[in-house]
């Protein structure tokens, strides 16, 4: 559905994007990950049309995207983004109500009222929350604001910038997990970047590991979950991401966390995350059994 074919992006002269390639499948959750200022993010703004290609193609659905910033109405509908920073991509002066109706005047979608109460219930958001403004609202539940902006006209595409960055642990369990729900309910495609390999490897499918501006590996998210990796820059994300290990824990690779048993008012069928698996010393704890605990008790609770 997304063909990105030998992408090239410089500012002021400096290269960016150096001939980045990668597709993205119908329904398909993509990866990108790779230290700051690697150009993940600025993938994603050429897409959009917020950052102007340089050389190269970039196609959705059959249309060849112009390299420039322009993209017509109809494309944005299909194609939304949701940013890093839920406390800056909400106007502070906007109810919940007003920053939803805008998106829908833009596209001139009736039935406003409907698809408000609608894409609010969907993200978790009840109807007290319609004429509420941002400085009302928790991190997280400006999050599912911005994530409700972005579904309330029926996208196809979503790319997500970093959704959960700005948020403490529990809430982006809350928000990964809602993620998660959403774009199978709505054979939605993603394209997520993210610094943090457990949710790379708990939302997506395939993964790609991109250094200075150039796609170095490309590789399923299950052996990036084993720890599997072929390029060198890889297995030292993998092992920048291993943290801390517990004491006590003894071996040389983590396995994964019992599950606990689900909340009293959860679904019966509410499922734990596959944790990453990534080389550890012992005596080092692991950054990632937090977010693992997390996503599973965050589940728990819905």
């Amino acid at each position: 559905m997304i063909n990105v074919l030998d992408l090239e992006i410089s500012f002021a002269g400096v290269p960016v994007l150096r001939g980045i390639s990668f597709d993205v499948a119908r329904g398909e959750s993509y990866g990108l990950v790779g230290e700051s200022g690697s150009g993940k993010s600025t993938i994603l703004r050429a897409i959009t049309g917020l950052a102007p290609a340089g050389e190269g193609l970039i196609v959705v659905d059959g249309q060849v995207l112009d390299p420039g910033p322009r993209r017509d109405l109809a494309f944005l509908r299909r194609l939304q983004m949701v940013f890093q920073d839920p406390y800056g991509s909400l106007h502070p002066r906007h109810t919940v109500d007003r920053v939803l109706r805008e998106s829908l005047a833009i596209q001139e979608i009736a039935d406003a009222d409907a698809r408000i109460v609608g894409i609010l219930a969907d993200v978790g958001l009840g109807p007290q929350f319609r004429y509420r403004y941002p400085h009302q609202l928790s991190g997280g539940q400006r999050q599912r604001v911005a994530i409700a902006r972005a579904l309330i006209t029926d996208p196809e595409i979503l790319l997500l910038d970093e959704p959960t960055s700005a948020l403490d642990v529990s809430v982006q369990a809350e928000v990964l997990n809602l993620l998660d729900d959403l774009r199978r309910a709505r054979n939605l495609t993603f394209i997520l970047v993210s610094h943090n390999l457990p949710v790379v490897t708990h939302m997506c499918d395939r993964v790609g590991v991109i250094q200075n501006g150039l796609l170095v590996e490309e590789l399923p998210a299950a052996a990036l979950d084993r720890g599997t990796a072929r390029h060198a820059y890889t297995r030292s994300l993998l092992a920048s991401a291993s943290g801390y290990r517990r004491p006590g824990r003894k071996g040389t690779e983590e396995t994964a966390p019992v599950a606990r048993a689900p909340h009293a008012h959860s679904p019966a069928d509410a499922r734990s995350p596959k944790p990453i698996t990534v080389p550890a010393e012992e005596g080092r704890p692991v950054l990632s059994d937090f977010l693992n605990d997390a996503l599973i008790f965050g589940r728990s609770l819905r």
